[in-house]
């Protein structure tokens, strides 16, 4: 006799699992607890304190020269444009006006700093999917930048180069010609990234129609930088909020309207191009000057709140000054990009599978340390 085929037996049956903070999809020290029916995500909660560190009260203590260094170790990947945020709000409450010299070797440091952020992003966003060769040539790319970096200032990464006021150092004697050798080779391997990854048909289709996020619910979450931009949001700071030299260079706001995970990897291989135009425009015409406005040896700030918001590689990043005119804040409080941007991942990834959350995650571009301060 035949055994019956058992149909229905098993009912659904939600569990949760831990996913972090020692994972590698998670890119830091992040705890998600994931509620699964089989593979399907039925809710997301991210857990943070694993590397908090209280940067913002830490801020309470120190002088404006010395609280510039701390921003380097909260979005790292982004640590001059940070480095700039806290200058540029010390400057306008000072309403101390900076050479110009210092305004263009700013932005170009800055898209410097992108171009670098992103290689870094496409490298593990290739390896968080099964693509390991991206790795090796995103690296490969950014140590030429992370060289120029090294002569300019004497770092890598934290680089601590801006202060208020201007630059710690002028830039080196081969800052212009090395950057425009690495124009020149990177537009040579920029279309590499889309021959190796990007027309890929496997990987295309592990990335269309999932994490859809729509241009209301990102306004709604506060989403900014790529992910905004992904959903049709325009909300890039240097063109709507323009700071350092961004109102004097052209560039295109890379927008899509697909809100899906595809559309947040493209909109970061798109900006890589303006990125470079940027710099093509300025390191040409890099004024003679100063690279540093004199300022007091201690400075207090009128008493006041001040405000100021950049463009980081993640998005908007805010620096909030509550100053009762002393040497120290009264309070500092960061915006970080990656705290909005985390926040609607349980909007996004819920309904899809497992494997759909490490893609989605990875387009997100989260660094843990700017979201957990």
């Amino acid at each position: 006799m035949d055994t019956p085929i058992l149909r229905n037996n098993f009912k659904s049956e939600e569990y949760q699992i831990n996913m972090g903070p020692q994972h590698p999809a998670t890119h830091g020290v992040l705890r998600l607890l994931l509620t699964i029916d089989g593979e399907i995500i039925k809710k997301v909660e991210p857990d943070l304190g694993y590397i908090h560190r209280s940067i913002e009260k830490m801020c309470e203590r120190d002088s404006y020269q010395q609280i510039v260094h701390l921003t380097d170790r909260m979005d790292y990947l982004s640590s001059h444009i940070n480095n700039e945020a806290v200058c540029l709000t010390v400057e306008n409450a000072l309403q101390l006006e900076v050479p110009e010299r210092v305004k263009v070797i700013r932005t170009i440091i800055a898209e410097l700093t992108r171009i670098a952020s992103h290689t870094l992003w496409w490298g593990v966003m290739g390896m968080d999917v099964g693509a390991l060769t991206t790795y090796f040539y995103g690296f490969r790319d950014r140590e030429l930048i992370n060289d120029i970096f090294e002569e300019t200032c004497g770092a890598r990464l934290t680089m601590n180069y801006n202060i208020p006021g201007g630059l710690m150092f002028d830039i080196h004697p081969n800052f212009v010609n090395r950057t425009k050798e690495f124009i020149a080779h990177f537009k040579t391997k920029l279309p590499e990234y889309d021959l190796l990854l990007s027309g890929n048909i496997i990987f295309q289709k592990r990335m269309q129609g999932i994490g859809i996020l729509s241009k209301e619910d990102a306004i709604s979450y506060g989403a900014s930088g790529p992910v905004g931009r992904a959903s049709g949001y325009s909300c890039d700071v240097r063109i709507h909020h323009p700071y350092s030299n961004y109102d004097n260079v052209k560039f295109n706001e890379i927008l899509k309207t697909e809100g899906d995970t595809l559309a947040r990897y493209q909109v970061r291989i798109l900006e890589m191009w303006e990125s470079l135009s940027i710099i093509e425009q300025l390191i040409d015409n890099i004024p003679e000057g100063d690279f540093f406005a004199k300022t007091n040896v201690v400075i207090k700030l009128p008493a006041g709140e001040y405000y100021q918001k950049v463009e980081t590689a993640r998005g908007e990043l805010g620096v909030y000054i509550n100053s009762t005119g002393t040497k120290n804040p009264y309070r500092m409080k960061f915006r970080s990009p990656g705290f909005s941007n985390l926040s609607l991942l349980n909007h996004i990834a819920v309904g899809g599978k497992i494997g759909d959350l490490v893609a989605t995650m990875a387009t997100l571009d989260l660094v843990i340390p700017d979201i957990d301060r």
